[in-house]
């Protein structure tokens, strides 16, 4: 579904975060804080991070200042939409006694605030999708990720400055959409081409009556959009690399990577897909009530692989391989595509500037 594009002026951008508030949306935007671009609660336009620009490079990321008007010319911080949806620690159910001491389990119910998120980048919205693919398939979905993701309203914005760690051209997943989210927005200097892509957004963009955006006015979007593709330097192998991989499971390049690794997990931290947790029940001081909680957890961990008694990788090797085999191999035949979106976020914030591509 892609709606008519229409033309909203950068004056104007508290009038459409006003109709989201409107709406019972919490808004959620870009903000700078402690040198990172984060998702954090925005109440007006003038919270967001304009006149900013992120140099990234293999294992450094810092925040520029320049004159810039624009507030979405930089590619993307170290979060996504996964900490929305998939917190990094949750209470799954509960337990207790009853009066006669008998256990009792209580499912932890989910009512999460709706939440509107501006500045979505496309290859985050296609990390959602995959997000979607795991927790909701199938006949028993995730309650608490099925309640989450069911109350976010999208506002993705495609991106004009992408990173030089940036390769979503090569993965299929960016940098700009037609449609998507329930609005699309592309950004420049004067302001924004906007249109509806859901029911939710045409209803919630209608009544600000926008004018047509002009033929001039998309044309540089177009061209805008041209040169964030060329623009962009690293790609992946060329041909299929399921069986690339498989064929190379005893290279020695994965002992020279782990060399250098030091399996601290920042890279599943920040990519927008990884979906690893463990779970375990945490007592009271009482000792009559416990909880059994999920967490994040990393296949860099020594204790991810632990069963019964047998740590199944021991070593870096084994645990890098894991993670990049699953990422760009195993994937394919569970979601058929690759797990990586070409955020580059593991290039970004891996200490040792290991570079995935």
């Amino acid at each position: 579904m892609g709606g008519e594009r229409r033309f909203l002026v950068r004056g104007a951008l508290d009038q459409l975060l006003s109709a989201i508030q409107a709406a019972d949306y919490r808004c959620i935007g870009p903000r700078v804080v402690d040198g990172a671009i984060v998702y954090n609660g925005l109440e007006c336009a003038a919270q967001l991070p304009s006149g900013i620009r992120v140099e990234q490079q293999p294992g450094y990321y810092r925040v520029e200042q320049n004159d810039d008007v624009r507030s979405f010319a930089w590619a993307n911080g170290p979060q996504a939409l996964k900490p929305l949806v998939f917190p990094p620690q949750e209470s799954l159910w509960q337990v207790g006694r009853d009066a006669e001491g008998r256990l009792s389990f209580t499912p932890v119910q989910q009512t999460p605030a709706a939440r509107a998120v501006l500045g979505v980048r496309p290859c985050d919205l296609a990390a959602l999708q995959l997000n979607d693919e795991h927790f909701l398939r199938g006949e028993q979905p995730d309650p608490g990720y099925q309640a989450r993701r069911s109350t976010l309203f999208l506002v993705v914005v495609n991106c004009s400055h992408p990173s030089a760690n940036c390769f979503c051209v090569a993965t299929g997943d960016g940098p700009s959409l037609e449609a998507g989210g329930d609005l699309l927005m592309d950004e420049i200097e004067e302001g924004f081409v906007i249109s509806a892509s859901s029911t939710r957004g045409s209803q919630l963009l209608e009544p600000l009556a926008l004018p047509p955006a002009t033929a001039e006015q998309l044309a540089r979007v177009a061209g805008q959009r041209n040169e964030a593709e060329r623009c962009q330097r690293r790609t992946l192998p060329e041909g299929d690399l399921h069986r690339l991989l498989a064929e190379r499971w005893e290279h020695p390049h994965w002992q020279q990577v782990a060399d250098r690794c030091m399996a601290c997990g920042n890279c599943t931290s920040v990519c927008p897909t990884c979906f690893c947790h463990r779970e375990y029940d945490a007592g009271g001081l009482d000792t009559g009530r416990s909880e059994h909680i999920r967490e994040w957890d990393s296949c860099f961990g020594e204790a991810h692989s632990y069963i019964h008694g047998t740590v199944v990788r021991s070593g870096i090797r084994q645990r890098y391989r894991q993670w990049l085999g699953h990422k760009f191999s195993h994937w394919v035949e569970q979601y058929g595509r690759s797990g990586c979106v070409g955020c580059g976020r593991c290039i970004s914030w891996c200490p040792v500037g290991i570079d995935v591509t």
